[in-house]
């Protein structure tokens, strides 16, 4: 099927092929799990137990750094366990979101009654929280502000519908923007990366955000059909009274201008992506922070005025995502991927649409922005990372189904 997908993009067939005779086993490096503590192989075991493409993906990244983030994404996954589990009532709920920071320094602390189907890394936190206890103190310090900000954020939302759009951006701050925060803070911590990356926390909120709001925008069926809603009702109220009512046939005009609003709200973020992506020396650093992000601006584009976003999953071809991961190796291809998808969106906009003004503007700034001479270290490609980027193509596609945390903290995975 994924190869029917490709048949009029020749270019997609070939990198498929590349990638199938690749071979996966060779290309990503083996842990060494006999030197590694009972307690750390028991931690990469929830990792892949837990996420369908992180565990892979993690292996990617150098040096002591693919253990913190292991640490950071297990912690993130039993926050989150606790939150999506509706068994647990909010007087209880609440304040285990706000003390779940504190529990990281309680080596018995566990959780037995949750439903959920990661329960596990609730039932044995003690060896999460032991493994975490074991990190240098700089990556204990980020991973424990980073939870606790996270916590106290999911509770906030717990009872809260998201309506303005100033809400908007700061309920995708707590699920996504933080992790970004957190995950730039770790490779600064690691000196992978020079330390304004992780001081930056403007630019790397915007990577979690435009990750985030490209996974909602495209997500609205799903989510209304699961009676979730994450589109801002200071967007959608303005060409409907239910968010339900864009799935309605004669409803079709007013759900492409609010969707379309809402991409153009997401693309204001692409010039702090490019910025962000440019301070990057490490290839494996950069390589996890790329992906997800030519992917996301490719969804958009997919996305953009699509009456199908309001009938089914958007989704970009297989092969696609393979050609995108391929190339996304260095700062000028990244450059290439995002004109190019600019320019998609820049002819479908149409004439008559509300935001075209706006959508017009911050395409010119996308467009400027990923012409420049911003780049300013170079990436050079090795083999092995070519190799490493085609594998990393076919575990990231996807990215954009997973569930909340793991789809951002797969933004350098997906």
């Amino acid at each position: 099927m994924d190869v029917l997908k490709s048949l009029g993009h020749p270019e997609e067939l070939l990198n498929l092929f590349k990638f199938k005779m690749g071979g996966c086993s060779a290309v990503m490096p083996k842990l060494d799990y006999e030197s590694m503590s009972e307690s750390l192989r028991t931690c990469y075991l929830y990792l892949n137990q837990t996420s369908r493409s992180f565990a892979a993906v993690i292996q990617a990244l150098d040096g002591e750094l693919r253990h913190a983030v292991c640490i950071f994404y297990l912690v993130l996954r039993a926050l989150d366990t606790v939150e999506d589990d509706m068994t647990i009532p909010l007087e209880k709920k609440v304040p285990m979101l706000n003390n779940f920071h504190t529990y990281l320094y309680q080596d018995k602390w566990c959780f037995t009654e949750s439903q959920e189907k990661d329960r596990q890394v609730l039932e044995d936190f003690p060896t999460i929280s032991l493994e975490f206890r074991n990190l240098a103190q700089e990556y204990r310090e980020v991973i424990s502000d980073i939870c606790h900000k996270m916590g106290e954020g999911m509770a906030e939302f717990l009872e809260k519908k998201v309506e303005s759009m100033k809400e908007w951006d700061k309920y995708c701050h707590y699920v996504a923007g933080l992790v970004g925060i957190g995950l730039s803070q770790l490779f600064s911590a690691s000196q992978l990366e020079d330390p304004e990356v992780g001081q930056d926390s403007e630019l790397a909120n915007s990577m979690g955000l435009f990750l985030q709001k490209t996974n909602i925008i495209r997500d609205y069926l799903e989510d209304t059909q699961d009676g979730r809603a994450f589109w801002p009702k200071e967007a959608w109220s303005q060409f409907a009274d239910h968010l339900e009512d864009f799935a309605q046939p004669e409803k079709l005009d007013s759900a492409l201008s609010c969707l379309n609003l809402l991409v153009t709200d997401a693309l204001r973020h692409v010039p702090d992506v490019i910025t962000y992506l440019s301070r990057l020396r490490n290839q494996s650093v950069f390589n996890f922070c790329a992906i997800p992000q030519v992917m996301a601006i490719a969804t958009l584009s997919a996305c953009y005025n699509n009456p199908m976003v309001f009938q089914g999953v958007v989704k970009i071809r297989k092969g696609q995502a393979v050609t995108l991961m391929m190339e996304a190796t260095n700062m000028g291809a990244v450059q290439t991927i995002i004109a190019q998808y600019s320019q998609e969106i820049l002819n479908k906009v149409s004439l008559a649409d509300p935001s075209r003004k706006k959508t017009l503007h911050i395409l010119a700034v996308i467009r400027e922005k990923s012409q420049s001479s911003c780049v300013t270290r170079a990436h050079h490609l090795s083999p092995m990372y070519l190799s490493a980027a085609m594998l990393l193509a076919a575990l990231s596609w996807q990215y954009l189904s997973t569930t909340a945390v793991e789809y951002i903290v797969s933004y350098i995975s997906a």
